[in-house]
C-alpha cells in the first residue's frame, strides 16, 4: 500500500503536486477555520452579513456575501469563514498557472509551494473572514485575465473588465491593482493604442458590475469613499512609519529578506505580468508607506505584494542550487514556528489575552449581568458585533466623535430599545465622582478587559435628531473671545419628545479634530423638542481663548446625559488662532 502510495505521488505532475500540496494546506485552514475563534473584524463582517446590502459604510459587499453563503452551509465559525478559505488554493493555484515556466519540474513546484507556504500572511490570511483573501483572488484572477489580455486574445477584454469589477466589489485597494499594473506596461500601451481601445471596453464591463454598489454609495452620501479617503486620517508619528516597515519584515517572512533585495537586482522581467510582478512590490509596499505619514497602516494593506514576492523568489532561487537550499530549509523552519502558532491559537496553552481567546466566557459575563436587556457600547464597532455573535444578545454601537463611526450607524437597533431598560458603557473616570460613583459598575472580564457600564432606565435614543445651523458662518479661522450669534433647526424623527433640560438630556456645541479628546461646551437648555417635529433654538457662544492653534471640526448633538454622541447633523471646519 506504502508504495502504491509513493509511486502515484512520483507520478504526479508539477501541477498535480502544486494542487495536491495546497489541498493539505486547505485541510489545515479548515480545521484552523473551525476551532480558532473569530477575531473582532470577522465578527464584524458577520454583522454585514446580517443584512446583505450592495454596499456596506467602510466595505463592498463580497465579503458579507462570502460570510452568508457560508453561514447557509455551517454553524460557528466554520460557517463564517468557510468561503475565505476556499479562496486561498484557487487563486494561488490560479498564480502558479501564471507565472510557470513552459517547462516547470517537480522541483519548480515544491520551490513554488514553500515559498508561498514560508509567507506568514499567507498563512494568516488564508482562513480568516476579512476582505483580504477575496483580494488576492481576483488579483490573482487579474494577473491571468490581463496576461491573456496584453497577449491580445480573443475578447480577452470581457474577463478582464468582469474580474476588474469583481475586484472592485472586494476591496477598494483593488484599484491600485489595476494602476500599478498600467504604470508598469505604459509603454507597451503607447506602442500598441488597440490595448487602449480594449481597455476601455473592459473599464466599461466593469463599471455596470460595480453600478449597484455605486448607486448604494450614492443613496448612502458616499459615505465609503470619504471615510476612506479623509475620515480615517491621523497624524504624523513616527510610530506608524516604524510600525510599518517591522510589520513588512514579518509578513513577507524575515527569513527571506535579503533574498529580495538580490532577486530585484538580478531577475529581468520580460512579459506585461512580469513587468507588474516586479513592481509590485516597491508600489505597494511604497504607497503606504506613504499614508503611514497622515495615520496607523495595517500590515495586510500591502498584502498584494507577495505576489511579487512569490515570483521574483521563484524566478531568482529555481536557477540558482545555494539559493533554492537555502529557501527550502528556511521554509521548513517557518513552517516548524507556524504550526506552534496554530496550535496556541486553537488551544492557547499559554494563556494568552487575546481577541481570538475566551469570547464566549467573556461576552457571557456581560450577558449574564444585562439578563436580556440590551448592550449599548462605546463606539466598539467590532465588540458589540462581537457580543451578538457570541451571546444572542441584543446590542448597539453609539458612535463617538472621538471615534470613528461604523456600519451601526446604518441600522436601528437602538430604536427598537426605545422605552427599555439597558446596559450603556461609559468611561469610569466620569463616573468617580462623589454622587455619581455609586452607579458606575465595573466586569472583570476572561479577556483580560474590563467592561464599565451604568444601568439606563426608559431608554430614549437622539442619534437621528438633526441639528442646522442658520448664521453660523464660521470663517475660515476663528479667534478666541469671538461671539458666534445663530439658530439651530432641531427636527426630531422620533414618536416621542425630548426635553432637553440639562440633566437627563443636554444640547452641546462640539469642538474637536480628528482622534483627539474633543470638547462639550453647554448651549441653550430648558426647551422641548416635539415628537416628529422641529424647533428653532436661538445660540450664542464665545469662542474659548484656551483653545489649541489648529483645525477643528464644529457642531452639534442632543444626548443623554450617559450616551457618547456623534455630530446631530453636518459638521463645520474652521481653525482656531489665539490672536
Amino acid at each position: 500500500m506504502k508504495n502504491r502510495i509513493a509511486d502515484i505521488y512520483r507520478s504526479l505532475t508539477p501541477d498535480a503536486l502544486v494542487a495536491l500540496w495546497l489541498a493539505v494546506w486547505w485541510l489545515m485552514n479548515i480545521i484552523e477555520a473551525g476551532c480558532t475563534e473569530l477575531a473582532n473584524d470577522e465578527a464584524y463582517y458577520h454583522l454585514f452579513a446580517l443584512q446583505p446590502a450592495w454596499g456596506y459604510f467602510d466595505h463592498p459587499p463580497v465579503t458579507a456575501i462570502l460570510v452568508w453563503l457560508g453561514e447557509r452551509l455551517f454553524g460557528g465559525e466554520l460557517g463564517v469563514r468557510f468561503f475565505f478559505t476556499v479562496l486561498q488554493p484557487i487563486y494561488l493555484y490560479i498564480f502558479w498557472r501564471t507565472i510557470r515556466p513552459a517547462a516547470a519540474t517537480r522541483r519548480d513546484a515544491a520551490l513554488y509551494t514553500m515559498i508561498c507556504a514560508a509567507m506568514l500572511v499567507l498563512q494568516l490570511y488564508g482562513f480568516i473572514a476579512v476582505p483580504d483573501g477575496p483580494l488576492m483572488f481576483f488579483t490573482a484572477l487579474f494577473l491571468l485575465t490581463f496576461k491573456r489580455f496584453t497577449e491580445e486574445r480573443r475578447a480577452a477584454w470581457l474577463p478582464l473588465g468582469l474580474t476588474l469589477g469583481l475586484l472592485a466589489l472586494s476591496k477598494y485597494h483593488g484599484a491600485l491593482v489595476l494602476l500599478f499594473a498600467l504604470a508598469a506596461n505604459a509603454g507597451a500601451f503607447v506602442r500598441r493604442p488597440r490595448l487602449i481601445l480594449h481597455m476601455a471596453l473592459s473599464g466599461i464591463v466593469a463599471l455596470a458590475v460595480i453600478t449597484p454598489h455605486l448607486l448604494w454609495q450614492y443613496h448612502h452620501d458616499w459615505a465609503s469613499f470619504a471615510y476612506h479617503l479623509s475620515g480615517r486620517n491621523g497624524y504624523f508619528e513616527m510610530s506608524n512609519i516604524t510600525d510599518f516597515l517591522a510589520n513588512m519584515l514579518v509578513v513577507f517572512s524575515p527569513f527571506y529578506v535579503p533574498l529580495w533585495v538580490q532577486a530585484y537586482r538580478k531577475v529581468k522581467p520580460a512579459t506585461p505580468v512580469e513587468r507588474t510582478l516586479w513592481l509590485y512590490p516597491a508600489a505597494f509596499i511604497g504607497f503606504f508607506l506613504m499614508t503611514s505619514l497622515r495615520g496607523y497602516v495595517q500590515p495586510q494593506w500591502a498584502i498584494v505584494a507577495v505576489f511579487g514576492l512569490i515570483w521574483l523568489l521563484f524566478s531568482y532561487a529555481r536557477v540558482h542550487a545555494r539559493t533554492r537550499r537555502y529557501v527550502m530549509r528556511a521554509g521548513w523552519v517557518t513552517l516548524a514556528l507556524i504550526a506552534l502558532v496554530r496550535v496556541e491559537m486553537i488551544f492557547n496553552p499559554i494563556g494568552l489575552k487575546f481577541e481570538v481567546f475566551d469570547n464566549h466566557t467573556s461576552y457571557g459575563q456581560i450577558a449574564e449581568i444585562a439578563a436580556g436587556r440590551p448592550v449599548i457600547f462605546d463606539s466598539k464597532y467590532a465588540v458589540a458585533a462581537k457580543y451578538m455573535y457570541y451571546t444572542g444578545g441584543e446590542a448597539f454601537s453609539q458612535p463617538n466623535v472621538s471615534h470613528r463611526t461604523s456600519q451601526w450607524q446604518y441600522r436601528d437597533d437602538d430604536r427598537s430599545f426605545t422605552g427599555r431598560d439597558v446596559l450603556v458603557e461609559v468611561d469610569p473616570a466620569k463616573y468617580r465622582e462623589a454622587g455619581a460613583a455609586g452607579r458606575l459598575h465595573t466586569i472583570h472580564m476572561a479577556n483580560g478587559n474590563d467592561f464599565n457600564y451604568v444601568e439606563v432606565s426608559d431608554f430614549h435614543p437622539t442619534r437621528d435628531v438633526d441639528i442646522e445651523a442658520e448664521g453660523l458662518n464660521l470663517p475660515a479661522t476663528v479667534h478666541g473671545g469671538e461671539v458666534l450669534r445663530f439658530t439651530l433647526h432641531i427636527r426630531n424623527p422620533y414618536p416621542y419628545d425630548i426635553d432637553v433640560d440639562g440633566k437627563s438630556y443636554l444640547l452641546q456645541m462640539l469642538w474637536g479634530w480628528r482622534k483627539q479628546q474633543y470638547l462639550f461646551f453647554p448651549l441653550t437648555q430648558g426647551f422641548t423638542i416635539p415628537a416628529k417635529g422641529t424647533c428653532d433654538v436661538e445660540c450664542s457662544f464665545t469662542v474659548p481663548r484656551n483653545l489649541q492653534e489648529q483645525p477643528y471640526a464644529v457642531g452639534f448633538a442632543v444626548r443623554g446625559a450617559d450616551m457618547y454622541t456623534w455630530f446631530n447633523g453636518k459638521s463645520l471646519q474652521t481653525h482656531f488662532e489665539a490672536e
